[in-house]
């Protein structure tokens, strides 16, 4: 939680240096940003960008460690007085999309995914994130002098998902010891870009902010006939239908929703091959969208319940596989209440609010069930796109307005400062 003498105080002056210093620095994390955007690299394969990362926080002579989880850069940063260690964290990867967005610095980059050929584009805002960090590093290590206790850098891979039969992330750096070797951190900051706020504006949420993400993949065994003999056999399209509606009546019904949403949803159905042949299997696939540990639990038991009851019901099999994904992305009541204040300093009262929940997942979420952690998002869309209009993140179409790299990178550097100052 947040240091005791920073809950009870008035909210911690932000020093007059950290706006003038960002400013001094919009050049070159406008530049990183666009560096990085044009050569997006997947997780797990961030050699490029981890390179630009780590020559930068040698060159302002941190102590810098590379190939945390396959690719990740970690730094730690000593100021000249005593006093707390905090981490601050950016991911690094990009996605699977081909950029649509007329840019003179626009990814052209094409590589093979799941045996596919695909454009590869930072769709997410990752690439803003690392440039936003490197700036934050940048004037941190510049007012190192002035600077109580430590901060210890994290540049993630693979917040996306590693490859299919590799392990990465916050998870494998967590047990690589990015958390648990000295310094250790007692708390983690860390912040998204996002479509639907302006550019300018930041929001955040105490608790529950993000969601659990779960998938599940069904598959019903039944018995092949001909289309003409359907009594012949058991029809597994039938059976797998049922089990499609039978799991809507979980949110609908069992779940008490009046505490937390949650969301189960069928992502694809696939059986057969010709009109006339009922065939003996089909397969299904699906997410889970949770905030509540026993809710998430309650959902996968009904899960496999209704599909194995409705699949014997009608002479067939289910097997049923729950493939847990990241937790609940979930703020410190705390260290949220504290910092909320400093964010309406960096960016005007009228610009900070408490968002809604969201059904997105973030790796983050692991960093958080070590040590307490405050995770915040910064508008990331131009004056000139309306608000329902902006292309969402992961879209082809997203875009972010650079004045939002700003934003950001003030107020990370502004809690940082204030937290270290905090004790």
């Amino acid at each position: 939680m947040a240091p005791a003498s920073a809950q009870n105080a008035a909210t911690p002056d932000i020093p007059a240096y950290i706006k003038s210093d960002v400013k001094a620095l919009e050049a070159k994390i406008v530049a990183w940003r666009r560096d990085i955007h044009q050569h997006p690299e997947l997780g797990n394969r961030e050699t490029r960008t981890a390179k630009l990362v780590a020559d930068h926080l040698k060159k302002l002579g941190m102590e810098v460690q590379t190939g945390v989880a396959h690719t990740g850069v970690v730094a730690v940063l000593k100021g000249a007085k005593p006093g707390p260690v905090v981490a601050l964290r950016a991911d690094m990867d990009a996605l699977p999309v081909t950029e649509q967005v007329d840019l003179p610095f626009a990814s052209k980059v094409r590589t093979t995914y799941n045996g596919q050929d695909v454009g590869v584009m930072h769709a997410c805002g990752h690439d803003g994130h690392v440039a936003i960090l490197m700036g934050v590093a940048e004037l941190l290590a510049k007012r190192k002098g002035e600077l109580r206790g430590t901060v210890k850098f994290i540049f993630q891979p693979a917040e996306e998902g590693p490859p299919e039969g590799e392990q990465g992330g916050a998870e494998l750096m967590i047990k690589q010891g990015v958390l648990s070797t000295d310094p250790k951190p007692e708390a983690i900051f860390g912040l998204h870009l996002f479509s639907a706020g302006r550019a300018g504006t930041i929001s955040y949420r105490s608790g529950p902010a993000m969601a659990a993400a779960d998938s599940f993949h069904i598959t019903v065994q039944g018995r092949q006939t001909h289309g003409a003999y359907p009594w012949a056999g058991v029809d597994p399209i039938v059976t797998a239908s049922q089990i499609v509606t039978g799991l809507q009546t979980i949110v609908s019904r069992n779940v008490e929703l009046i505490k937390e949403p949650a969301i189960v949803s069928v992502g694809a159905l696939n059986s057969g091959v010709r009109d006339n042949i009922i065939p003996d299997k089909a397969e299904m696939i699906g997410t889970i969208r949770t905030y509540d540990p026993k809710m998430r639990d309650q959902i996968h038991r009904r899960i496999k319940e209704i599909a194995e009851n409705i699949a014997e019901s009608q002479g067939a099999t289910a097997t049923v596989h729950i493939d847990p994904g990241y937790p609940v992305t979930d703020n410190n009541p705390a260290l949220t209440a504290w910092a909320a204040p400093i964010l309406e300093k960096v960016a005007g009262a009228g610009n900070v609010s408490i968002g809604p929940k969201a059904g997105g997942a973030e790796d983050f979420s692991y960093f958080q069930q070590q040590i307490p952690g405050f995770f915040f998002w910064v508008g990331s869309t131009g004056p000139d796109v309306p608000l329902d209009k902006a292309p969402s993140n992961h879209s082809p179409l997203y875009k972010v307005d650079e004045a939002s790299l700003l934003t950001g990178a003030e107020a990370l550097a502004a809690v940082t400062v204030a937290y270290l100052q905090s004790r």
